[in-house]
């Protein structure tokens, strides 16, 4: 019996207000009238607490796009639940805010496209976003409960990265996420624009490392960096059904939110099978979990455990296979293919909205 997730992610809506150019939903995102109901919804929490999962995670899209967002969170917190919302922030306000402590919400993770208005605002495609963020942040903390800051960087901000440090301190953040772009989705279609240059990610790791240390013991500091740079893969998830249950508002169970990219597998629905039997049962959960699967170099290799084999969907997405090792390793037949897209990154400043996903797609 494989032991129980750790968390559940819940993508309640694939609405957005925000139009982000690296927008980590799949190109084919779920309608709103495929979306999952409330007592499905609450169903769906109470499989969770009775299969040991410990957090709760609402995700979108933005949550707050759904009206029943507290009831959701109120039925989680009465199950025993951790809970924590994922949002942009822009339609928080003071009554939402209120209702969501009433209902027991743990915390909230608040995410920002800039430091700056102008920038912020354009990357979000949103008027007014960065101002209704800073709101936002107020009435996390004005409300007691801990705030995380979650700074999206990438190459047209990722000068910015002390500028965003020293808003997460100001804001009263207990803890801050400087996370590159993680290149799946639409964010892939956009590469060759938001991809920082070898200079910009040192500089940054650096003014990193120095925050973290002037910082400890004050506000703990998450550092995701791209994979294209990197020597070994990461251990995406934690590993591939070990640790997640990740939920498409459609209801799709899914290892990790990009999984449906991967053409030949059939994810279950949590409208036909109970989280339990999906988690300790299904083929797609199965299929890439621990290291029988393993390719060569990854069969042998001693970081197998470690790194699980890092993504299949950045395999998938570039070798065209899943069941490929992933080329962020250095030790992988194609990882040749990270320099390829170095190469490109730079090549053009311009990046296509969101909006414009349905129609390229």
């Amino acid at each position: 019996m494989t032991p129980p997730p750790m968390g559940l992610i819940i993508e309640l809506t694939h609405r957005c207000p925000l139009q982000c150019a690296y927008c980590s939903n799949p190109l084919q995102m779920d309608p709103p009238a495929s979306e999952l109901e409330t007592d499905e919804w609450c169903r769906v929490l109470d499989e969770a607490a009775a299969l040991g999962v410990l957090q709760v995670h609402f995700s979108g899209g933005e949550p707050m796009a759904r009206r029943d967002l507290e009831r959701l969170v109120a039925h989680a917190s009465a199950g025993g639940l951790y809970t924590n919302i994922i949002t942009s922030g822009v339609l928080l306000d003071g009554s939402r805010m209120a209702a969501l402590i009433e209902a027991g919400i743990d915390h909230v993770q608040l995410s920002f496209q800039d430091s700056e208005a102008l920038p912020a605002d354009a990357s979000g495609g949103y008027r007014g976003g960065h101002a209704r963020k800073l709101a936002a942040a107020a009435l996390i903390r004005n409300s007691g409960l801990p705030l995380t800051t979650n700074f999206v960087v990438h190459r047209q901000n990722i000068d910015r990265v002390e500028e965003m440090l020293a808003l997460g301190e100001t804001l009263g953040s207990e803890r801050m996420e400087i996370a590159h772009v993680q290149y799946y989705g639409w964010a892939l279609r956009n590469r060759s624009a938001l991809l920082p240059s070898i200079e910009q990610l040192q500089r940054t790791t650096a003014i990193v490392g120095a925050a973290r240390v002037r910082l400890s013991g004050r506000i703990a500091i998450d550092y995701v960096v791209p994979d294209y740079y990197a020597e070994r893969p990461k251990a995406c998830m934690g590993g591939w059904g070990q640790r997640f249950i990740n939920i498409s508002p459609s209801g799709k169970a899914l290892p990790c939110h990009a999984a449906e990219t991967i053409p030949d597998m059939i994810f279950p629905s949590v409208r036909n099978w109970s989280l339990a039997d999906l988690w300790n049962g299904a083929e797609a959960f199965a299929r890439f979990r621990g290291t029988a699967w393993m390719p060569s170099p990854c069969h042998t290799c001693d970081r197998r455990e470690i790194d699980w084999g890092g993504c299949r969907c950045q395999a998938l997405a570039l070798v065209g296979d899943a069941t490929a090792t992933d080329p962020a390793c250095a030790r992988a037949p194609m990882h040749y293919l990270m320099a390829e897209a170095i190469s490109e990154a730079g090549r053009t400043d311009e990046t296509i909205p969101r909006r414009f996903a349905k129609a390229l797609a």
